[in-house]
């Protein structure tokens, strides 16, 4: 065989080979633009519903964060208990022309959500976002792990330290409060060696984290393109959330008749000893730190968020023989930090006193307590320059 045809046989099988690996990559970006532009065109019918894909991915978070007309909403299980006039399903047909996309599961952290909405970066720069709080996750001195861990989302957590949306050093902080779970880093030991090398901040793992940024990088895309798949097969199977998971119809449950009206007489010294205790669960609770890192990654993505908060629960064991007056110190810190970062705050703390307020025993909204979470998002979607235009007050 001459030396012509030889390199003729020698291109044939290169491009042979550059053919082959083409293609997988054609059918692959060409799969991510079809999902995307399934998730946008079927948003308005996802976003009301809450499902394991769109908590734990970020595909259907974006979509939501890119459209106009849907605001979203983070928090726990209160996001997930199908009580009448939950915001999902009051806004489901725009009644003021917007709907509510929530994202949260029971033992949802500050951490969790810190983590998607810092993956999510410049989708949210200009973008409304609600987060509702639970006094409860303040009274603990430190997260519940397995409360995190079962929340924990590979993609968002990637994204969130191998992403450019957030500067050096909110990064480090972030990735110190992440070693603090190591269960969930070893899920990727990319992921365990850039938090560690961020928290360190050492010169040579500095290096080190300049060395693995490209490989971080393409796990993003890698988890990106994984996410994207599936959900286009949640979308293309026309899965309903609703039969995957159960009977899912909006039930009336027991609402709380005993609020701050304690048929039990405490003594003097036992509330005080109560009150006291309380007073330093507030002082050392964990979340604090999460939710002011969480704070600052709203305003480095430039978001306009508002932080809903529960009023106080006094039928829960931590709160039960407590005065309303040791209550005003969960109260002034989130009001503190909150006029820090100059985060609008709607407390309900003057629902205090109102039974009809929360589900017993739950910490979740009744239908009652649903009303004023519904109006509270309305107001805040349609408020303009400090101007509310709200169609609900119509």
């Amino acid at each position: 065989m001459t030396g012509t045809a030889i390199a003729r046989s020698h291109r044939a099988h290169l491009f042979g080979a550059l053919i082959a690996c083409a293609i997988p990559i054609v059918i692959m970006c060409g799969g991510r633009v079809l999902a995307i532009y399934l998730e946008e065109k079927t948003i308005h019918t996802t976003a009301p519903k809450d499902f394991f894909i769109k908590n734990q991915g970020l595909a259907f978070q974006r979509a939501a964060a890119r459209t106009p007309d849907v605001l979203l909403l983070y928090g726990s299980s209160e996001l997930t208990d199908p009580v009448i006039n939950r915001a999902s399903d009051f806004f489901s047909t725009e009644p003021s022309g917007f709907q509510v996309c929530p994202v949260g599961r029971a033992g949802t952290t500050s951490l969790n959500v810190l983590q998607k909405l810092g993956a999510l970066g410049a989708d949210l720069r200009g973008r409304k976002v609600a987060i509702s709080l639970s006094p409860s996750s303040f009274l603990t001195p430190a997260v519940n792990p397995y409360f995190y861990a079962g929340n924990f989302s590979l993609p968002a957590a990637s994204g969130i330290l191998f992403g450019d949306a957030l500067n050096r050093r909110l990064k480090a902080e972030i990735a110190n409060r992440m070693l603090q779970f190591p269960d969930t880093l070893a899920k990727s030991a990319l992921l365990e060696l850039a938090a560690g090398c961020l928290a360190s901040g050492r010169p040579v793992d500095r290096l080190v984290l300049m060395a693995i940024s490209p490989l971080g990088k393409l796990q993003n895309m890698v988890l990106d393109l994984q996410d994207h798949f599936e959900a286009l097969v949640y979308i293309l199977s026309g899965e309903n959330p609703v039969t995957r998971l159960g009977p899912r119809q909006p039930r009336l449950r027991k609402v709380r008749s005993d609020k701050h009206a304690d048929t039990k007489e405490w003594p003097p010294a036992t509330r005080a000893a109560r009150d006291a205790a309380f007073r330093a669960r507030i002082a050392t609770a964990g979340e604090w730190t999460d939710l002011e890192l969480l704070f600052r990654i709203l305003g480095e993505a430039g978001a306009q968020p508002l932080i809903l908060s529960m009023p106080i629960d006094n039928t829960l064991k931590d709160t039960r023989g407590v005065s309303r007056l040791a209550y005003q110190a969960y109260y002034d810190k989130l009001a503190g930090l909150t006029q820090r970062y100059h985060v609008p705050l709607v407390d309900f703390e003057d629902h205090d006193s109102d039974p009809t307020f929360l589900v017993a025993h739950t910490e979740h909204p009744s239908p009652s307590g649903w009303r004023y979470y519904d109006q509270a998002l309305d107001d805040f979607f349609h408020k303009i320059n400090n101007r509310v235009e709200s169609p609900l007050r119509h």
